[in-house]
């Protein structure tokens, strides 16, 4: 496995924000957004998706062949655009398309408010948060890694990497490229209109659907919260391999300067004049094994950051992706579904009364065609309904196929561990035979460090 961050509607999108800003752009939308106006399915064309294979509720996915589908690089441009509201650009290379675009602050949101539209019952991870003032260099980096776990995890998921919107991100090299993903979400249905077996995804779900989605739900919840922990940690880990990597060069430092100190011997001291200046001169050049102990420290802070807590990360923006998903589901399709049964259960009620009141025909007309359009309504969104939740039981094995990188996870950690001790053991060995100078004898010979005993001497 590579390095890096693990390393396929009815109306547009709406504008992302103004391109005046000062260094931050606009607002990602909310986890809940709207779920597309309800209609029904369309008439089936050349470009409507596909129905796969054999059982197409089954998603047959490793998580190699995930890691395969791209490597996406997102990297920091090293001067800020703009003549008077400075932004920041990044350099977004693909390795399967085998393209290198700028892309804003701006252009991620738009695309994110893009695939929400067009798949609102998929796991679209969210964007990280923005800052209009005072962006630091430490918020920026930290934007930058989140941005490449995001569209890693959208350019490896099955239905996003086959879909128009992340080639034209990913490879348009245009001056503007929200106004062409916008102008490629008009007059598109969501993946609901567009998938053939919308209409029968209630024949693939199992009968215990409710209950399965809601054992998953409490079992993905449960894994978020572990991993959430172990990233906390993790991040501990490299904080203090770094503040530890600082200590060791200051303590070096510290040795250096102590031997190059030029203060008289008094005449007074207990210490001749030659082994002060031999323990100088042995202090004076430790500084050089010191901060090639604190390199190896920060090297292996920064490689666990990288291998260990990116990784973590990713992971737990797919969990957390899943969890936003099935709030969506409830807040969204389900909710509506629950709304139009009442509205339906009001006309009902009208029409009986209508009906024992003996009212105009015209008035009872009316309201006939009310319920009518009422009961379509209800028809829609009962299949939207059974989409949503055939669209959360493909989600929630792509979780599962996920899980493996644990095991990634857990042998990069190991792996640094022993690979920096290892190093820092060769060069604290190397060291010692350089301290001999420091442990003077009685006759005020070199002598070797004496090894501490575990108890009493005997006499």
């Amino acid at each position: 496995m590579t390095g890096g961050a693990m390393d396929p509607l009815p109306t547009a999108p709406g504008a992302a924000a103004a391109e005046a800003e000062a260094d931050e752009e606009a607002d990602p939308p909310a986890a809940d957004s709207p779920v597309p106006p309800v209609s029904e399915p369309r008439a089936p064309d050349a470009g409507r998706m596909q129905v796969p294979p054999g059982n197409p509720l089954l998603l047959s996915l490793t998580l190699q062949e995930l890691l395969a589908r791209d490597a996406v690089q997102v990297e920091l441009v090293p001067e800020k655009k703009g003549l008077f509201l400075k932004h920041v650009e990044y350099e977004v290379s693909s390795q399967r398309f085998k393209s290198c675009v700028y892309r804003r602050y701006n252009d991620f949101v738009v695309f994110h408010e893009t695939l929400l539209h067009k798949f609102p019952y998929r796991m679209v991870p969210a964007l990280p948060p923005k800052r209009m003032l005072g962006a630091d260099r430490e918020f920026i980096e930290a934007r930058r890694r989140a941005l490449k776990r995001f569209i890693n995890l959208v350019a490896r998921h099955p239905p996003f990497s086959e879909d128009a919107i992340l080639k034209l991100f990913l490879s348009f090299s245009g001056p503007d490229v929200q106004s062409k993903l916008k102008e490629s979400a008009q007059c598109v249905g969501d993946e609901f209109m567009n998938c053939k077996l919308a209409a029968r995804a209630k024949d693939f779900l199992p009968a215990d659907i409710q209950t399965q989605f809601a054992m998953s739900r409490e079992l993905i919840r449960n894994i978020y919260n572990s991993f959430h922990k172990l990233r906390d940690r993790a991040e501990r880990m490299v904080s203090r391999a770094i503040d530890n990597a600082a200590d060791l060069l200051i303590f070096g430092k510290e040795l250096s300067a102590l031997g190059s100190d030029t203060t008289p011997l008094p005449s007074w001291a207990s210490l001749s004049s030659s082994t002060w200046g031999s323990l100088k001169q042995a202090l004076k050049g430790l500084s050089v094994e010191f901060a090639l102990l604190a390199d190896k420290a920060a090297q292996q802070g920064k490689q666990e950051e990288n291998d260990v807590v990116e990784k973590l990360n990713l992971f737990l923006d797919l969990l957390q992706s899943y969890k936003d998903l099935c709030e969506r589901h409830e807040k969204g399709v389900l909710h509506k579904h629950q709304r139009a049964l009442h509205k339906y259960s009001l006309m009902k009620r009208q029409m009986m009364s209508a009906a024992v009141q003996s009212r105009e025909p015209e008035s009872v007309e009316q309201l006939e065609s009310r319920i009518v359009e009422q009961e379509s309504v209800i028809q829609t969104m009962e299949l939207r309904n059974h989409y949503s939740l055939y669209c959360l039981h493909q989600e929630t094995q792509l979780v599962h196929a996920y899980l493996p990188l644990t095991s990634h996870i857990l042998g990069a950690f190991v792996n640094s561990q022993v690979q920096g001790h290892k190093e820092m053991s060769k060069v604290w060995n190397d060291l010692q035979p350089k301290l001999r100078c420091l442990f003077v004898g009685p006759h005020g010979a070199p002598a070797p460090p004496r090894p501490p005993q575990d108890g009493p001497s005997a006499h």
